[in-house]
């Protein structure tokens, strides 16, 4: 790819056409792999499975076509390659990278060597590690040298390794480095150097793209501006909330990036403005809704798969009320320029997706999280974060929208609304008008809390003083932004500072 914003660049989350020749399967290969498929998998793009998983959008005139079967299936499927760990300077063993440039390209992922239920899991292990693109986002150069790690602060593990991005090798001789694998934003490294695979991820994404920006790597400030308006853009909402950013300059969009923490990120139908916390992915077997706005229905592994194929390309090639945010100038993609998985791929990523179990949770229940658990019952948290996945499951309307009717019986929606901020899902192209009741397991390890990641600890999402005007959120403010009130949740706002210790000691158990 010649540059960040290429004009095919579908943004930073998808690619198109930063795979160079011979990386895709040929129409053969994948044709002849659809008839091998084993009988127990799932079709991903069936028509019927696509055009139910999406909750309408706040203006369901404006929710999205999808793709076409034929469409889809006659996009090239993607080749995995064999990764290979990146060590931060210095950490590097000795001779590694000579050993690298040694090393023969090695086709990792075969559908047809996978007899049992493990040996699917351990290929979607692979699948999540796996990278889809190559220098892109976060280059080589960058990551072998100090000054990238100064300036966007990426965790280290205790091993020296950066786990969000791998070495790949594709031509013997020719080192790359791959990016925008799920476990680029589903990985989180603890103060201690572990690693918690499917966790909500800490790699400083936007931070990344900001930098990218900055050292020229973005192309023109017009190509910028192209791509953020391709990614971001909803012209159908009058006024229209992202117009703002087509009037910002080069270095005010790489600023906007640079406001995004770790944790949080502005993926695609997101918003540089309402930028979405990263989800965390253990667990996800029994969500009923995924993403925070509960976009994508989860009825079973195929949703899983639809879900990663939509989110890995497949939804911004959807038509929003006949804007296509792909079709810039007028020219939409052909299939042959694309890239997509497999669906065996799909299924053993699911399935690996599935069999995620949180880590050792260093928090006991003493008798502070006892007396915070009768807390819990007692402010009736449980209504809505109920035992034993503490959600409901249900959906939550925001403040300014009003529920169809038909939604009530054909959702799992809650009556009450509790005054979240609706920015994300009235004016984005996520934008269902509801955010989902979110499970509390795992609390411990994630952070930053809120649909959009304002407070970074519970103790600052518990503290009453984020509902003022002049509060300073510890999580994302908003570029330009000083301070600015947190809405929403006022729930346990109101207890003594000893009972709120009591509370978060709890949830901390989880």
């Amino acid at each position: 790819m010649g540059s960040l914003y290429s004009k095919r660049a579908i943004f930073w989350l998808i690619v198109t056409s930063a795979l160079s020749a011979g990386v895709a399967l040929t129409h053969a290969d994948s044709a002849q792999l659809q008839k091998e498929k084993t009988t127990q998998i799932p079709e991903t793009w069936d028509p019927d499975a696509i055009a139910s998983i999406e909750i309408p959008l706040a203006d369901p005139k404006y929710s999205p076509t999808h793709i076409s079967k034929d469409y889809y299936y006659r996009i090239p499927v993607r080749r995995v390659y064999k990764s290979y760990p990146v060590y931060a300077p210095g950490r590097e063993p000795k001779g590694y990278w000579d050993w690298l440039n040694e090393q023969e390209p090695e086709i990792a992922f075969d559908p047809t060597r996978l007899k049992s239920q493990a040996d699917w899991i351990k290929a979607g292990e692979l699948i999540f590690d796996a990278p889809i693109a190559y220098d892109f986002i976060v280059t080589i150069e960058q990551v072998r040298n100090e000054p990238w790690y100064r300036k966007t602060g990426p965790p280290i593990a205790h091993d020296g390794v950066l786990p969000f991005v791998r070495y790949v090798v594709r031509r013997k001789g020719q080192i790359e480095l791959g990016t925008l694998s799920c476990a680029m934003c589903h990985t989180r490294v603890m103060p201690d150097g572990t690693t918690i695979k499917g966790a909500q991820g800490n790699f400083p994404f936007d931070r990344a793209v900001g930098f990218s920006i900055r050292a020229g790597l973005a192309g023109s400030e017009e190509q910028v501006r192209e791509t953020t308006r391709a990614s971001f853009d909803t012209p159908w909402l009058n006024p229209n909330p992202q117009a703002r950013l087509a009037q910002m300059s080069l270095d005010e969009i790489a600023s906007a990036h640079e406001a995004i923490p770790p944790g949080v990120i502005a993926r695609n139908r997101s918003s540089l403005l309402y930028p979405v916390q990263v989800p965390d992915l253990i667990g996800v077997r029994e969500r009923r809704y995924l993403d925070r706005t509960g976009i994508n229905l989860h009825r079973n592994i195929g949703d899983m798969m639809r879900y990663a194929a939509l989110n890995q390309g497949g939804d911004d090639l959807a038509s929003f009320g006949g804007w296509r945010p792909q079709a810039g100038a007028g020219k939409y993609p052909e299939p042959a320029e694309l890239d997509r998985y497999s669906d065996e791929q799909l299924y053993a990523l699911a399935l690996y997706l599935y069999s995620l179990t949180p880590p050792e949770n260093p928090n006991k229940f003493d008798d502070l999280a006892s007396r915070g658990r009768n807390i819990f019952r007692q402010e009736q948290c449980d209504s809505c974060h109920t035992p034993p996945l503490y959600t409901n499951n249900k959906l939550v309307p925001a403040p300014g929208f009003t529920v169809p009717a038909a939604h009530r019986t054909k959702f799992d929606i809650e009556p009450l609304v509790v005054g979240t901020d609706p920015g994300l899902t009235l004016f984005t192209r996520r934008g269902t008008g509801y955010y989902k009741v979110p499970s509390l397991l795992g609390v411990w390890y994630r952070g930053p809390f809120e649909h959009g990641g304002s407070e970074l600890t519970l103790e600052d999402w518990f503290n009453p003083r984020r509902l003022n005007d002049d509060h300073i959120p510890t999580g994302f403010r908003g570029f330009g932004v000083e301070t600015r009130k947190v809405p929403g949740h006022p729930f346990g706002l109101d207890l003594n500072d000893a009972d709120r210790k009591a509370l978060i000691a709890f949830l901390k158990t989880l």
